[in-house]
């Protein structure tokens, strides 16, 4: 699965027939790693969907109703008059993130900090007024479990739902066989770590680490239910579309995948992404997890794995090797011919010229030899030279390229440079 296009260093995933495990493989291209099926990830949003079933757990004992204010159980809050439904739904116009640091990526304090920086002016839109996404407004039903608990929003997840359903490879901070996250550059395709933090308050929004076989069961339970965690109506009950959620029900996504309606979520932080939707009538599923900030397409992965949409031909991708050679270097980044933008790339050893209308590599250029000179080894200047032309007297940066007339600047129509001749290939 991974291709040049998604630029992923590693894909587990594994599909579910009818309830039974079907297949289950991983494809890395991780240079310092191998990651197995077995092999944990992060697995970002689709933890909305634990802490989604722990508060109509609750609701089903009768210790709370879902229309109740969310200030009956933390009413030190700025969003006093949210109601459980509304946040499960994301429809109580909380803003999307907390106030302060991008949560994801530090490491995140205790509820009352969290309680004390969103104090309620931060809403987008009356409740009901229409669907925004809130990781806040999960941090906060997070805390209604824990309080009407007594216990952490974690020992509630462990206790209640991964014991009985025999999740044991499903943890809140990374084990040992784990993929490492990474970010991808977008021109230099070389890998960079990312942060595996501990988001403290902000855990039941997106913390958990799981493997595709834990997420079988997961999204089975989501189709059949389980006596001692939640019953099927209940499941049946939050698979339904919220008010002005056409997609959304209480904490689970809704996608049409080859005119069939499937259930689940989606997930994604700084270094991963997943995808895992169920079939609640067939209880086919369908799971994917990668080690990368960007790239899965997680809507299209259950259509490509069950064979309802023809999967994308690209050429395989592999991350380009620290460091990148200086001349190399100099030429990334943003060029314009005229006023149209391409992206340059290394890639394969080859700078690859992206053009940003199409997203489609227009021209491929290997080094020549020469130092710092490039030759076109596909596309419309295959055989032609790509001349670098640099500033006079500022220790020679580059200022201008130029392959057979035509001249790419880092702005466009750059007034300092020869107008950019030749024709669109």
């Amino acid at each position: 699965m991974p291709t040049y296009d998604d630029r992923l260093p590693s894909v587990s995933a594994a599909v579910a027939l009818g309830g039974d495990p079907a297949w289950r493989g991983c494809l890395s291209v991780l240079p310092d790693a191998e990651p197995d099926v077995g092999s944990a990830y992060r697995i970002g949003s689709i933890t909305k969907t634990l802490t989604a079933v722990l508060v109509l757990q609750l609701r089903d004992e009768g210790a709370l109703s879902l229309d109740d204010p969310l200030g009956r159980f933390v009413p030190e809050t700025g969003y006093r008059d949210a109601t459980l439904r509304d946040l499960l739904a994301h429809t109580a116009g909380l803003q999307s993130e907390p106030v302060g640091p991008w949560w994801e990526r530090v490491d995140g304090g205790d509820v009352a900090a969290l309680l004390a920086a969103n104090d309620g002016s931060g809403r987008v839109a009356a409740a009901g007024e229409y669907y925004h996404y809130s990781n806040l407004g999960y941090a906060l039903l997070g805390e209604v479990v824990a309080r009407l608990r007594g216990q952490s929003w974690w020992a509630a997840v462990r206790e209640r739902l991964l014991v009985p359903l025999g999740m044991g490879a499903t943890s809140y901070h990374p084990p040992e066989a784990h993929a490492p996250g990474r970010s991808v550059d977008h021109f230099a395709h070389t890998l960079t770590a990312e942060p595996h933090t501990d988001t403290g308050a902000m855990a039941p929004a997106g913390q958990l680490w799981s493997t595709v076989d834990d997420l079988l069961r997961w999204a089975d339970f989501l189709a059949t239910g389980h006596p001692d965690v939640l019953a099927p109506a209940t499941l049946a009950e939050m698979a339904e579309p919220a008010p002005q959620a056409d997609a959304y029900g209480l904490g689970l996504r809704r996608l049409d995948v080859g005119g069939r309606t499937m259930v689940g979520h989606t997930g994604s932080m700084p270094g991963f992404q997943a995808s895992l939707f169920v079939d609640r009538s067939t209880r086919d599923v369908v799971v994917a997890l990668t080690n990368a900030t960007t790239g899965l397409q997680p809507e299209r992965v259950p259509g490509v794995l069950l064979g309802e949409v023809a999967p994308p031909t690209a050429r395989r991708w592999e991350p380009s090797p620290r460091p990148v050679p200086g001349e190399v270097a100099e030429l990334l980044g943003l060029w314009f011919w005229g006023n149209t933008a391409f992206a340059f790339e290394w890639t394969g050893g080859e700078v690859v010229a992206r053009d940003l209308r199409t997203a489609e590599p227009h021209e491929r250029f290997v080094r020549d030899g020469s130092g710092e000179g490039f030759t076109g080894s596909e596309g419309y200047h295959r055989g032609e030279r790509l001349v670098v032309h640099r500033e006079p007297g500022t220790g020679g940066a580059v200022r201008y390229l130029e392959c057979a007339t035509f001249v790419y600047t880092r702005t466009p129509y750059d007034p300092r440079v020869p107008v950019p001749g030749g024709h669109p290939a």
